[in-house]
C-alpha cells in the first residue's frame, strides 16, 4: 500500500499511524478529534485531504473503540466512499466477531469493490509503539497479500486466522480471555501474598522466574503493588473486551467460567469508579473484599 487512511488517533492507533508514516507509507490521519488530527499533521508534515471524486487511497485502516463507532466512520462520516476499486478496509479494532462478519456484508451492500480485512490486534500500547504487535488476520489471499507490507510494519507476528469476516476477531476473543484471565489471577495472587504480610517486590520478582509466570503477571504485576499512577490500558477496557469474550463464548455455547468470573470482577472495579484506572489496579477490588 502507497496511501492510507489511518482512523482512530488514540494511544494505540497514533503510535502505529507513526510508524507506518516513518516507513515511507503516505498516511492521511482521521480523528473525530480534529485537533488530535493536526497535531498529528504538525508533527509528521502529513495532509489531510483526500479527493473523494479521484480517490487514490489503497487502504484504510481502523483502530477505534466499538463496532458502533466503526460503523459511523464507514457510513455517517463516508470514509467508504473515499477508496479506490480493490482498497482494503483493513478493521482493527476490538470488536465481536458476529459484528466483524455483519459490518463486511454491509460494505458489500454499498461497494462489492473493496476487499474486507478483520485483523484485531493484540500488544497494547507498546507494541503499538515498537511495531511488534500481535495481527490476527483474516480475509481472501489477495486481499491479506495487499496488506502485507502495511502488517510487517506495524506487526512483530502476523497470523492468518482464516478467509471470512469474524475469524480474526474470533483469534482476538481467544486472546482476550487469557488477558483478563491473567490479570485477574495475577491481582488474586498478590492480594493473598498481601494478606499474609509478605513482601510484595521479593513475590512478584519470584512468580516472574517462577512456573507461575505469564506476560500478565511480569507486565501489570510491578504496577499492582504501587500507587495507581501508571496507565496503558484502562479497567474498562476489559469491561468491553471481556465482555465480547462471554457473548461469544453464549452464541457458541460454550462454557467459560473463568472468563464470566473475571469479567464480573473487571465490572465490579468499574461500578466503584475505577473505570479509568489501569487495569492493573483490580487488585483494589480483592483489597476490598479482603478487608483491606
Amino acid at each position: 500500500m502507497k496511501t492510507v487512511i489511518f482512523a482512530g488517533l488514540g494511544s494505540m492507533g497514533w503510535p502505529m499511524a507513526s510508524n507506518l508514516h516513518d516507513a515511507g507509507i503516505k498516511v492521511v490521519p482521521y480523528d473525530v478529534d480534529a485537533e488530535k488530527v493536526q497535531e498529528f499533521q504538525r508533527r509528521t508534515g502529513t495532509g489531510g485531504e483526500v479527493n473523494p471524486s479521484l480517490p487514490t487511497v489503497d487502504g484504510l485502516l481502523i483502530m477505534v473503540v466499538n463496532a458502533q463507532q466503526v460503523r459511523s466512520l464507514l457510513f455517517e462520516q463516508g470514509m467508504i466512499e473515499k477508496l479506490k476499486p480493490g482498497a482494503c478496509i483493513v478493521q482493527m479494532s476490538t470488536i465481536s466477531p458476529a459484528d466483524s462478519a455483519k459490518i463486511s456484508h454491509e460494505i458489500r451492500d454499498v461497494r462489492v469493490d473493496l476487499h474486507f480485512v478483520d485483523a484485531p490486534v493484540s500488544g497494547g500500547v507498546v507494541g503499538a509503539q515498537q511495531g511488534s504487535l500481535t495481527i490476527m488476520a483474516a480475509g481472501i489471499p489477495a486481499a491479506l497479500t495487499a496488506c502485507r507490507d502495511v502488517f510487517e510494519v506495524l506487526g512483530g507476528a502476523i497470523f492468518p486466522a482464516g478467509d471470512q469476516p469474524g475469524q480474526g476477531s474470533a483469534f482476538k476473543s481467544v486472546n482476550q480471555l487469557l488477558c483478563g484471565v491473567h490479570i485477574a489471577a495475577a491481582a488474586e495472587a498478590l492480594s493473598l501474598a498481601e494478606k499474609n504480610g509478605l513482601d510484595l517486590e521479593t513475590m512478584v520478582e519470584m512468580l516472574g522466574a517462577s512456573a507461575a509466570s505469564s506476560w500478565m503477571l511480569k507486565d501489570r504485576g510491578p504496577r499492582m503493588i504501587l500507587p495507581p499512577d501508571e496507565i496503558t490500558s484502562v479497567v474498562d477496557i476489559f469491561c468491553k473486551d471481556l465482555g465480547i469474550v462471554c457473548e461469544s463464548a453464549k452464541q457458541s455455547r460454550a462454557y467459560t467460567p473463568l472468563a464470566n468470573a473475571s469479567y464480573q470482577l473487571f465490572v465490579a472495579s468499574s461500578e466503584r469508579g475505577e473505570g479509568k484506572l489501569d487495569d492493573s489496579q483490580l487488585i483494589r477490588t480483592y483489597r476490598l473484599l479482603n478487608g483491606m
